[in-house]
């Protein structure tokens, strides 16, 4: 199921300068929920696992039952719609998981992800959402007031926009010591900036869901590019600070004007 990735370059130097002790490994397969026998594999490779402890008080009585497996003792590593690559710090060393479905990504970007994911993790930042809201997740479900499908949507797309806040400030300061991955960064984000400059209109012709332009233009934040209203109100300062209270004053004046 899992072998250790070969990592050179950027891509060494990175995890030698963030997180020297992290192990990156190739998956033979996707997955969300690690299935109990490849946690068996995953234990040779680590010195211990143990899955965070969210508490199930703070998910709405209506969440979606993958939402419901991360408050129990299941290793959940990633949700539906993460991409490609995970982390997680509920093994010693943190661990980031490379899934099967990479295969077809630039090799440039590819390395940028693992990287990403080798910050986020020395960063102490919040591996899944539940981390972040806690037990204000129920503060921004009643905010939304949509269907628990769209409330963990635009819940992720801000976990997303926070990590990005703390992510970028590393990743402006690459261009001399690891060029390529800077390199990588930027040429992500000018590949967003034409989706993005024309996502208010697609949101308000219909052609594009709420939520779906919430992920896109929080996974932006990270890329330091212009990021239309209403999200750029998640690009600033006082997000940094106040976190998921911010995300919950937020989503009610989104929602509050309708």
């Amino acid at each position: 199921m899992f072998s250790e990735r070969a990592l050179s370059g950027d891509l060494a130097a990175v995890r030698e300068a963030y997180a020297s002790d992290a192990l990156v490994l190739d998956c033979a397969r996707d997955f969300e929920v690690l299935p109990p026998a490849n946690r068996d594999d995953l234990a040779l490779l680590t010195d211990s696992i143990v899955p965070h402890e969210y508490d199930e008080s703070w998910l709405p009585e209506d969440a979606p039952e993958l939402l419901r497996r991360l408050a129990t003792d299941d290793l959940v590593v990633g949700m539906p719609g993460d991409g490609a690559v995970a982390w997680t710090s509920q093994t010693e060393p943190p661990v980031v998981f490379v899934k099967a479905r990479i295969e077809g990504t630039p090799d440039a970007f590819a390395d940028f992800l693992v990287a990403e994911a080798l910050v986020e993790a020395a960063l102490d930042l919040p591996e899944q959402f539940l981390g972040f809201f806690g037990e204000t997740y129920r503060e921004f479900d009643a905010a939304v007031d949509r269907d628990p499908t769209t409330v963990y949507q635009l819940a992720t797309a801000c976990c997303d926009a926070y990590r990005g806040l703390h992510t970028r400030e590393e990743f402006e300061a690459w261009g001399d010591d690891y060029p390529d991955l800077y390199d990588a960064w930027v040429d992500a984000g000018e590949r967003l900036e034409p989706r993005l400059d024309g996502l208010a209109g697609e949101v308000a012709r219909g052609e594009t869901s709420f939520a779906d332009a919430a992920e896109l233009a929080c996974s932006a934040v990270k890329h330091d590019v212009d990021v239309p209203a209403p999200f750029g109100a998640l690009d600033s300062v006082a997000y940094r600070r106040h976190g998921p209270e911010y995300a919950v004053t937020w989503a009610e004046k989104i929602f509050g004007d309708e």
